[in-house]
């Protein structure tokens, strides 16, 4: 079995460095087309179900290299729940109690104020990717993408492998990922896309 995760095209947050997770934002000019030109050389790969989290930005990355393909929801897949931090730089945030005391969180325990906690977001994307995994196992399909968020993939990177690489590490480029790939005895490696 192997799974693609991708992550969605740029978007004005991402090229205004803001603080964008739960936020609903479309994809940027030049997030569109940048994932058209990745498409050109024939760059994404092809798969037997799409899955997105639902948020436009992924959703129109999606449209953008698989057309009208049948794509499938999966909330749990949203990008972190930042509150009001959300489209913030940090520059405007960085000298907040509230922001210095998530960011000092150890613990992934502390939210964001109105937002989350990173413990609740792991706990909720790897409960999205576990639905993907079910899903995928009980349709006997081979293949599946997912088309998400930059943190997202990270935390699935996190729970999957055990290599000791830092957050910005294990997040990929808008528009690119990971390719995972599962064998008979269970997990077997992964590759960049």
């Amino acid at each position: 079995m192997t799974i693609h995760l991708l992550r969605h095209g740029k978007t004005p947050a991402n090229e205004q460095q803001l603080f964008c997770g739960s936020t609903d934002i479309p994809l940027s000019p030049k997030g569109i087309d940048e994932i058209k030109e990745l498409i050109k050389p024939g760059f994404y790969p092809q798969a037997e179900m799409i899955y997105t989290s639902g948020l436009i930005r992924a959703k129109q990355t999606a449209d953008l290299i698989y057309g009208h393909s049948i794509k499938r929801e999966i909330p749990d897949l949203n990008e972190y729940d930042f509150g009001l931090f959300e489209m913030k730089h940090l520059d405007e945030i960085k000298d907040r109690a509230d922001f210095i005391a998530w960011v000092n969180d150890e613990s992934g325990s502390t939210k964001c104020p109105e937002g989350e906690s990173q413990q609740d977001y792991i706990e909720r994307v790897l409960r999205g990717f576990n639905t993907v995994l079910e899903e995928t196992r009980s349709t006997g399909n081979d293949s599946v993408i997912i088309i998400c968020h930059g943190g997202v993939i990270v935390r699935i990177m996190e729970s999957l492998f055990s290599e000791n690489k830092a957050f910005p590490q294990w997040q990929p480029d808008n528009g690119r990922g990971y390719t995972i790939t599962y064998a008979s005895a269970g997990l077997h490696s992964y590759q960049e896309i």
